[in-house]
């Protein structure tokens, strides 16, 4: 049997799974925990590019070495009608994400970014919900994206000064708050995981179960397993906050991410020219979402 890979997202529960042992009494007993560098990459500030188009989707087109791994759902849906894996539609998370401006920013309100450049992933979580976000305040043709590359890239846009507003969720969204950043606007922020066609079933499950359990512990009390967020920032970041102050992050939802929610995301990213016409919509609802009970 090969051992299970989880890439981490950020977040706290699989490292309360594995403080609680519940991966091993769910029976997932060969598993490894990984880091993905779309959310803690190695690279230095110098080497980001400035007008990043290597996102969330891109990671999926070139392949995750993992069992399991997460995105937000946009860009879970669209991989997953591209057959580059299977969206786990038992269950989804919702993270707190929000649109930034730097302490002393003369940006108040959603209205005062019209044409202002606001930082976000490409084709990843920030850049749709930043559009839903600003959608109710601007015309579209004021929203204006800067595509500068992970969270952790956009959060040393933000700290240096180079870009005047960005969109974080999870634990950059609690560094920025600490720092006395100012937030503008909340914006939503859903969570799916990916699995791989040749994934086995039952160790995704045991692995889901596993999450429940953690889920419950952190509900009840989060502040025991803060420490985590440490694991999951680039250290120069580390070294600017105490993550003991940050909140519970991303929150799992176990209900099923539906038919419904499936076809209304792909028509919103559709009405929005996000993605080509063409190549992202091979596999409907049926192929590419996994649900364990009896079709809708």
């Amino acid at each position: 049997m090969s051992t299970f890979v989880i890439h981490t997202h950020g977040r706290l529960q699989e490292w309360v799974a594995e403080e609680k042992g519940y991966f091993a009494a769910e029976g997932l007993a060969d598993y490894r925990l990984a880091s993905h560098g779309l959310i803690s990459p190695a690279h230095t500030r110098t080497e980001v590019a400035q007008d990043n188009r290597q996102g969330a989707y891109q990671s999926y087109q070139e392949g995750r070495d993992a069992s399991v791994s997460c995105a937000c759902h946009w860009t879970v849906n669209k991989a997953a009608s591209a057959d580059f894996g299977r969206l786990w539609g038992e269950c989804y998370t919702i993270t707190p994400c929000a649109i930034f401006v730097p302490p002393g920013s003369a940006i108040r309100t959603p209205e005062d970014l019209a044409g202002v450049p606001v930082s976000v992933g490409y084709q990843s979580g920030s850049h749709y919900t930043t559009i839903q976000a600003l959608e109710p305040f601007l015309a579209a043709d004021r929203i204006n994206l800067a595509f500068g590359g992970s969270p952790a890239d956009r959060v040393d846009q933000l700290l240096d000064g180079t870009a005047p507003a960005g969109t974080v969720f999870g634990a950059q969204y609690y560094l920025l708050e600490q720092l006395g950043f100012s937030k503008i606007v909340d914006a939503t922020f859903m969570i799916t995981a990916m699995v791989p066609r040749e994934a086995d079933i039952a160790d995704v499950r045991r692995y889901f179960a596993a999450l429940r359990r953690a889920q419950a512990d952190i509900d009840v009390m989060h502040q025991p397993y803060t420490h985590y967020y440490a694991n999951e920032l680039p250290e120069r970041h580390r070294t600017l906050v105490d993550v003991r102050r940050f909140g519970p992050g991303e929150r799992f939802v176990f209900e099923a991410y539906s038919r419904e929610i499936f076809e209304r995301t792909q028509a919103w990213i559709n009405e929005r020219g996000i993605f080509p016409a063409e190549p992202t919509n091979r596999g409907g609802y049926a192929d590419a979402v996994i649900r364990l009970e009896a079709a809708e």
